[in-house]
């Protein structure tokens, strides 16, 4: 359990009424917040070096605070107020830094994120691999935690998590749930997996795949019948494919493409952009559902002909990214800047948008 101190406490209701992402504190500067993707001062003072140490022993778990002094960093979770929040607290040019990602808890359904309906659709299959993809601050948390609360309300299941840090808390409602986090009730993700199939679980989710090792216990689990949701710091579902198969040697890759082939049901790929009225952000999704198509081409290593795929296949609830821009775009939600800034192909984009 972290103590939050007064000082901090006072910013985290700050972030919390504007509605913000972030928290930044360092020495020598003062507080920010990330505010639709800038960052914006909220308040006058510059902290001091021993503040900002202070604050950072004080919030720190006790379990975390040798490998903050060891290692110059400590990851870690806590709960203010109406929020959770994600913690970085590392040390640079020889003072303590902080930054908290803000984890609203009552953004768990798809119509508060914009989800397209399909996602719905995806937490109801029975099982395979589901994975949520983008880059740092793009919302894959949100996104997973939402599809974690749909299986939550409509299945009589167990779904296990495994995180680092644990940022949504679940409460058991049809389906029975159990959170691990990470350095608290599991040493890693891969001992996690390991475990994990002798506590009968049907869902099973990965805060994120960080290695060979967690991504095959991964691909086994949806292989062997369960439903299991991860993410992956990639953008785009083709993308995605060749990193996961990237990571074996050559030698194992063509077993690799055939598991994956079958096993693989959806990747959800996903950036976050700032609204052009100024209120807030908007996701952009690009989805990939498995088709016999898909399948053909993951086997294939012939992933460079999915996005064809899934432009002719909308009826399934594919959508390209560069497409949903395009929509955005039109609809006057972002701009032309921030849509050619995200896109996979801005060229092709461009001419569309008339540029």
């Amino acid at each position: 359990m972290s103590f939050v101190p007064a000082p901090l406490q006072e910013w985290l209701r700050i972030i919390a009424s504007a509605d913000a992402s972030d928290l930044h504190l360092g020495a020598g500067r003062p507080p920010a917040m990330r505010s639709s993707g800038e960052l914006v001062h909220i308040a006058p003072e510059e902290l001091t070096a021993d503040q900002i140490q202070a604050i950072c022993l004080e919030l720190t778990p006790e379990h975390r605070q040798r490998e903050l002094k060891e290692l110059g960093s400590a990851d870690f979770g806590f709960g203010f107020e109406e929020d959770r929040y994600r913690a970085s607290a590392f040390k640079q040019k020889g003072s303590f830094a902080l930054v908290l990602r803000r984890i609203p808890q009552n953004r768990l359904s798809f119509d508060e994120i914009g989800a397209p309906a399909v996602l719905r659709n995806l937490a109801h299959l029975p099982r395979g691999m589901i994975l949520v993809t983008g880059p740092t601050g793009s919302g894959k948390t949100t996104t997973l935690a939402a599809l974690i609360h749909e299986v939550n309300i409509s299945r009589a299941c167990h779904i296990m998590t495994m995180e680092d840090p644990i940022e949504f808390y679940h409460d058991s409602r049809k389906a029975v749930i159990n959170q691990r986090e990470i350095g608290d009730d599991v040493s890693d993700f891969a001992e996690g997996l390991r475990r994990v199939l002798r506590q009968d679980p049907d869902v099973i989710m990965l805060g994120e795949m960080r290695d060979l090792e967690t991504t095959g216990a991964a691909i086994t689990a949806a292989e062997t019948g369960h439903l299991v949701l991860g993410t992956l710091h990639t953008t785009g579902a083709a993308r995605t494919v060749d990193r996961i198969i990237d990571q074996y040697p050559e030698n194992q890759q063509d077993q690799v493409r055939a598991q994956l082939s079958v096993s693989l049901q959806a990747v959800v790929s996903q950036v976050l952009l700032p609204r052009m009225d100024g209120q807030g952000r908007v996701a952009a999704f690009e989805i990939m559902v498995r088709n016999s198509a898909i399948e053909n081409h993951i086997r294939k290593g012939e992933t460079f002909k999915i996005p064809s795929v899934m432009q002719t296949q909308r009826r399934l609830g594919m959508q390209l990214l560069d497409e949903h821009l395009l929509e955005l775009v039109q609809s006057e939600t972002i701009s032309r800047e921030e849509a050619l800034n995200s896109a996979q192909y801005p060229g092709d984009l461009a001419q569309r948008l008339g540029m």
